[in-house]
C-alpha cells in the first residue's frame, strides 16, 4: 500500500483533471446552482411586492421540469399512443417526437432578463422611435382586476414593435409569456426570446401530436396564472385593416378552463399607429398575396444603426404615435359553463375596434383620399376636423387646440415619405403611394360605415 507508482507527467495530469471535474460536478457546481438560485428566488421576491400581479411560480419553475411535466402529463401520453399507432412507429420514437415539441414550446424565463433588459431595452426603443401614448383608463383596467385571475391580454397585430410596446406598459403590473411564430427561431435571437419567457408556435403544424403539446402548455399556464399575450388575428395585418379572429390558442384556453378553478380575464388591447415600420413590406406581401416577409438581418441592423447614427446627429424626427388602449374587460366566468368560442372571438374583436386609437396620420391619409383635388392649409385642417366629426370614433388621444400642431406634424411626416407631396401652397396625394395611404386609413375605416364596406 505505501509503494511508489510512476506515472507519466500526461497520465498524472489527466487523473488531476479527472478528479477536479468530478469534485466541481459533484461540489461545487451544485453549490453555486443553490447560491445563485436562492438570489434569485429572493430578487424575485423583492421585485413581487411592487408588481401588480405577482410573477407565479408556474412560470419561474425550471425549464427541465416543465417539459417533463408536459410529456408525462395525461392528455398529451394519450396523443403519444395515438400517433405511434397512427404512423406505424414505436412508442418509444413517438415519446421522443413529444419531447422534441415540447423542447421547442417551453420556454426559459428569467426574471433578471425580462426586468433588467428586455422591459428597460423595449422601455427605450419605443420613446426612442415613437411619441408613446396611453389610454387614460389603462391602469385602473388592470388594477380592477382580480388579483388571483390569470390576465390574457387579446391584441390586434400590426407591427412586430407591438411585442415592445404591450411589454413596456405591462412591465409595472407582470411578466408576459408571448406565444411568437417561427420567425423568432433564429439564433441567437430565440435564446433571447425565450429568455423573456415567450413560447414558440409552428403556424404550418397540423399534427394532432403537436397541437396536443401546445394546448396542454397554454393550459397549464393558464391554470397557473401566467399573464399572457395573444394575437388572435393569427399574423401581421397585410392591409391595415383588422382581421378575424383564428380562434387556435384562444379554443386552447376555454377548452382548459374549469369553472371552479381561476378566473381568465381576457384584456382587449387596441394599437395603431402613425407609422409602421414593415408597411411597404406588409403591402407588396398583400399584392402578392402571400405572408413571405423577406426581410434579411443585415438590413434590420443596418436600419437601427441609421437610427442611431440620425439620433446622435439630432436629425432623427421620430415616427410620430403610437397608441396602445385596454378595453373592457371580459370575465371567462361570465360566459357560462360552455361558452360559445365563435361568439367570444367575435366580441373580443369589437372590443379591439372600439377602442381603437384615432391617430392623425391614419386621419391624414383617409382625407387625402377623398380629396377631389389640392388641399391648402386651411382647407386639410377643415377636412380633417369633418373627418373627426363624421366618425363614430373615441376623441382623438389631443385636445382640439392641439390640432393644428399634431397635423403639421402628421403631413410633414408623410411628406418625407412621398405620401403627399407640397405644389405651391397647396398639398395633394401622391398617386403612386396610394396604397401605403390606404394602409393606415384602413386602420380607422371601421368608424365610417362607407369606407368600412368598401375596405372590405
Amino acid at each position: 500500500m505505501t509503494r511508489t507508482v510512476e506515472l507519466p507527467l500526461w497520465f498524472f495530469l489527466l487523473i488531476v483533471l479527472f478528479a477536479a471535474i468530478t469534485f466541481a460536478s459533484h461540489f461545487l457546481f451544485p453549490s453555486v446552482r443553490w447560491f445563485l438560485r436562492r438570489r434569485l428566488e429572493r430578487a424575485v421576491e423583492r421585485l413581487n411586492k411592487r408588481l401588480t400581479r405577482p410573477i407565479q411560480p408556474f412560470k419561474l419553475a425550471r425549464r427541465h421540469d416543465m417539459i417533463q411535466r408536459l410529456i408525462y402529463d395525461p392528455a398529451v401520453t394519450a396523443a403519444i399512443v395515438d400517433f405511434a399507432k397512427r404512423n406505424g412507429v414505436r412508442e418509444d420514437v413517438a415519446f421522443q417526437t413529444a419531447r422534441k415539441y415540447a423542447r421547442e414550446i417551453v420556454p426559459s424565463f428569467s426574471a433578471f432578463a425580462y426586468f433588467s433588459f428586455g422591459a428597460r431595452l423595449a422601455r427605450w426603443l419605443a420613446r426612442s422611435l415613437y411619441n408613446v401614448k396611453t389610454g387614460l383608463n389603462n391602469n385602473t383596467v388592470l388594477e380592477g382586476i382580480d388579483k388571483d385571475a390569470t390576465v390574457i391580454f387579446i391584441m390586434n397585430h400590426r407591427s412586430n414593435m407591438d411585442y415592445v410596446l404591450v411589454t413596456t406598459l405591462a412591465a409595472q403590473a407582470s411578466a408576459l409569456s408571448y406565444a411568437v411564430g417561427e420567425w423568432a427561431r433564429v439564433w441567437p435571437l430565440s435564446r433571447l426570446i425565450k429568455s423573456m419567457g415567450a413560447y414558440f408556435i409552428r403556424r404550418k403544424s397540423r399534427g394532432g401530436l403537436y397541437r396536443t403539446v401546445l394546448a396542454r402548455y397554454v393550459q397549464m399556464a393558464t391554470e397557473g396564472g401566467v399573464a399572457q399575450a395573444i394575437f388572435p388575428e393569427g399574423g401581421l395585418s397585410l392591409n391595415g385593416q383588422l382581421m378575424p379572429p383564428k380562434l387556435g390558442l384562444l379554443s386552447y384556453v376555454v377548452e382548459g378552463y374549469q369553472p371552479e378553478g381561476r378566473d381568465v380575464v381576457f384584456v382587449p388591447v387596441a394599437i395603431n399607429y402613425d407609422r409602421v415600420l414593415e408597411d411597404r413590406v406588409l403591402i407588396a406581401a398583400a399584392e402578392r398575396g402571400d405572408r413571405r416577409f423577406p426581410a434579411k438581418m443585415s438590413v434590420i441592423i443596418g436600419f437601427v444603426f441609421r437610427m442611431i447614427w440620425q439620433r446622435l446627429r439630432g436629425r432623427f424626427n421620430g415616427f410620430g404615435t403610437a397608441a396602445v388602449i385596454f378595453g373592457e374587460p371580459l370575465k371567462l366566468s361570465e360566459r357560462g359553463d360552455a361558452p360559445d368560442l365563435r361568439k367570444l372571438g367575435q366580441d373580443l374583436m369589437q372590443r379591439i375596434a372600439d377602442e381603437m386609437p384615432y391617430l392623425f396620420v391614419p386621419i391624414l391619409s383617409r382625407v387625402m383620399l377623398n380629396a377631389t383635388g389640392p388641399l391648402d392649409r386651411e382647407a386639410m385642417l377643415d377636412a380633417v376636423r369633418t373627418s373627426i366629426t363624421e366618425s363614430s370614433a373615441p376623441a382623438p388621444l389631443v385636445s382640439r387646440d392641439a390640432f393644428p400642431g399634431v397635423l403639421t406634424r402628421a403631413r410633414i411626416s408623410m411628406e418625407r415619405r412621398g405620401m403627399i407631396r407640397k405644389s405651391g401652397d397647396v398639398w395633394e396625394m401622391v398617386e403612386a403611394e396610394r396604397a401605403l395611404l390606404t394602409f393606415y386609413a384602413n386602420s380607422i375605416a371601421h368608424f365610417y360605415p362607407k369606407d368600412a364596406a368598401r375596405a372590405k
